[in-house]
């Protein structure tokens, strides 16, 4: 394990917490410093849960990397413990963003955000409404919430469906009369009450997560998934997306990550591995998703790759304004 930096933020009143690795090499300084990758994981996982080595591969290539925990799960604070709220998670992502672009020997004009899972969809969001970041990845990415529900149902059968919506009722009953939150797991065996039970979800989750890991979430995020689709927004990116789709995806449906690069235009870019969700964290799978990675990374956080889209938009935006109609008085 090399250097590795304990950091504090406040995010909207609550502590939140990060691990800060600097560069250890200078294949990207400049005089400004590093460029850095901003990280945080899927739905109630946490920088201890198959992340590290990310991290680690990315600080070694010359890469900064800011991997923190949301609100209300892991090493970061907030009450009640377990709770999702995609709202919540976006500010605390706005608030990382503008924390690492602090942090010492970084340059805050090159600062990219990794995603995966359910925060492969929070990255397209982040930069769109950020639109000052460098570069996106996004692995095995949630990019349609209604896609998602719909995925759900196909393989766990529209009963569970229907068991997972009364559970996030309950729950919502139970925060409004002030009790404690109702919980499901967050990942279980097929045929059992979870968030994920596809045929390789248990295995496949429980592989990544340390021995202190609570598989279990407030069952009202249920109630809203369905309404989260931030793929759609990947037409207001500021910069080159990497969607990595992994194309034996039980959880995250391949097809809604496709239309995604779509949405993204000249700045989607996508890459197939055929493997299931949770392969793309260990073994083969991690080697090669890291490295495409990296590639990505290396190609479009230097300089000249900023300059020159900054040239782009200028002109963009010169052309915009000729297309501009004249008002005469």
């Amino acid at each position: 394990m090399h250097e590795r930096l304990d950091i504090d933020f406040i995010s909207r009143s609550t502590t939140c917490r990060a691990w800060f690795y600097p560069a250890r090499t200078d294949a990207l300084r400049t005089a400004e410093g590093a460029p850095c990758v901003v990280m945080a994981h899927g739905l109630g996982g946490t920088r201890d849960a198959g992340l590290e080595p990310y991290a680690e591969r990315f600080a070694s290539a010359g890469l900064a990397v800011f991997l923190f925990d949301y609100r209300h799960f892991g090493a970061s604070d907030g009450e009640p413990r377990q709770l999702l709220s995609v709202r919540s998670q976006l500010y605390d992502w706005k608030i990382a963003i503008a924390v690492a672009r602090r942090q010492e020997d970084v340059d805050p004009e090159r600062i990219a955000l990794w995603g995966s899972s359910f925060s492969g969809g929070h990255v397209i969001a982040a930069a769109a409404r950020d639109g000052q970041v460098a570069a996106v990845t996004a692995q095995g990415p949630m990019m349609d919430g209604l896609a998602a529900v719909t995925n759900l149902a196909s393989y766990a059968g529209i009963v569970q469906l229907l068991k997972l919506t009364w559970a996030g009722i309950r729950d919502a009953i139970n925060n409004l009369a002030g009790a404690d939150p109702y919980m499901i797991p967050i990942v279980g065996r097929p045929g059992t009450l979870a968030a994920m039970s596809s045929a390789d979800a248990y295995d496949g989750y429980m592989a990544i997560t340390p021995d202190d890991w609570r598989n279990e979430i407030a069952a009202r995020f249920a109630l809203t998934l369905a309404f989260y689709r931030p793929g759609k927004r990947a037409n207001r990116l500021p910069c080159p997306a990497l969607i990595q789709i992994c194309d034996e995806d039980s959880v995250a449906p391949p097809w809604a990550a496709e239309a995604t690069v779509q949405h993204a235009g000249d700045y989607g870019r996508e890459r197939h591995y055929k493997i299931g969700h949770f392969d793309i964290y260990r073994g083969a799978g991690f080697r090669q998703s890291s490295a495409d990675q990296i590639a990505f990374f290396h190609e479009h956080l230097t300089p000249g790759a900023l300059d020159q889209r900054r040239r782009e938009r200028g002109r963009a935006k010169r052309e915009e304004r000729g297309r501009s109609p004249i008002s005469l008085r």
